[in-house]
């Protein structure tokens, strides 16, 4: 049995807004280094039953990777209180996704959210001094 969960534009939304905390495996069958980090990704979920690990099939779902703007694969985007508070592309050895995992359980989710409202905020000024 797999402790990853396939996450597809029918339930990606409603599994990003119940959980938490869902890392997010963007990936396709043809990938080596996918294939190479899927193990990997398989024993991090097994080691973290708390949070939620999910795979996107880049090739059985082509909007998901669009809408996340995911170029190269395999990516790793981790989402917190429906925030990504981390993307990366590239298969992380098991040492850093243990790693990236714990700095994002220990994230100050306010600071963060707090962070997210000031660059928009900023974004919004700067679309505004060119009119």
């Amino acid at each position: 049995m797999t402790s990853t969960v396939e996450l597809t534009k029918e339930n990606f939304d409603q599994t990003v807004t119940d959980n938490e905390f869902v890392l997010i495996d963007f990936w396709a069958e043809w990938c080596g280094p996918c294939k190479q980090f899927g193990p990997v990704y398989e024993k991090a979920a097994e080691a973290n039953p708390d949070l939620v690990f999910g795979k996107v099939d880049t090739e059985a779902q082509p909007e998901l990777a669009q809408a996340f703007g995911i170029s190269s694969i395999p990516t790793l985007m981790i989402v917190r209180d429906q925030v990504a508070v981390f993307a990366q592309p590239g298969a992380l050895p098991e040492a850093a996704l243990t790693d990236v995992i714990g700095q994002a359980r220990n994230l100050d989710m306010d600071e963060v959210r707090k962070a997210v409202a000031e660059q928009q905020a900023q974004a919004g000024q700067n679309g505004q001094e060119g009119q």
